[in-house]
This record gives C-alpha cells, sequence and structure tokens, in this order.
C-alpha cells in the first residue's frame, strides 16, 4: 500500500493573493471555498491541488522543496510571462545553446526553476 500526493502545501504572508499567482503560473483552477486563512488550487485531473496556508512568519531562507515548471511554449518566452505576473529573477542558468533554466522567485520570494519545454528538449537532443 502507498501513499499519493493530496497537496503540495505552501506557507505564505497571503493566501489568495499567492494562489492567484500560481493560478496564472500553471491554470489550475481556484477553489472558490477559501477564506483569508487558505486557498486551493486545483489540479486539473487526479492530479495534486496547491494550499495555500496563512502563517505569521515570513521565509526565511532557501526553500528546501521547489517547482521544476516545463511550459508549453519556449522557455525565455515563459520567463518573460512569469516576469511580467511579478516573479522576479533569482539566477539566470540559461546558456547560448539554448539549455540550462532560469530560477525565479514569486512574490512572496519562493524559489521556482522553469525549464526548457518539451520541444526545445527535442530540437537539441536530436
Amino acid at each position: 500500500m502507498t501513499s499519493r500526493l493530496r497537496h503540495v502545501t505552501v506557507d505564505c504572508a497571503d493566501p489568495h493573493a499567492l494562489a492567484t499567482f500560481w493560478s496564472a503560473v500553471t491554470g489550475y483552477e481556484l477553489d472558490p471555498d477559501f477564506d483569508a486563512e487558505e486557498a486551493l488550487l486545483l489540479a486539473p485531473g487526479d492530479g495534486p491541488g496547491i494550499l495555500f496556508l496563512r502563517v505569521p512568519e515570513g521565509k526565511a531562507v532557501k526553500n528546501r522543496l521547489h517547482f521544476d515548471l516545463q511550459p508549453d511554449r519556449p522557455r525565455d518566452e515563459e520567463v518573460d510571462r512569469l516576469l511580467a505576473l511579478g516573479a522576479t529573477m533569482v539566477l539566470d542558468m540559461r546558456t547560448p545553446d539554448g539549455k540550462g533554466w532560469a530560477q525565479l522567485a514569486d512574490p512572496e520570494g519562493n524559489e521556482f526553476c522553469v525549464e526548457r519545454s518539451a520541444e526545445e528538449r527535442a530540437a537539441t537532443e536530436a
């Protein structure tokens, strides 16, 4: 017998604002039954949701767990889109040959990475 992931939980100062950001990033739908203390993004199908919980303390150090995103558009276009949504660049590991990734942070400072799209991977691995 095993367990499955039901939610990935993110501690934050403003659950609704952060859930709104991540909804725009992922396309996950915001559960309408949220309150000031929590917000839930519903994954399509049977995937795990993302639960945002209000906590009193702010983020203090680098995340021990983070999301790696593989966009359905070119990586650099996605990085530009996410920066326009309110993300910030933390570390740019993109290389001139099109490989690498970008490490960004969401509006509350939680780091995440944007990798190459499947199409970009196939093109450089062929």
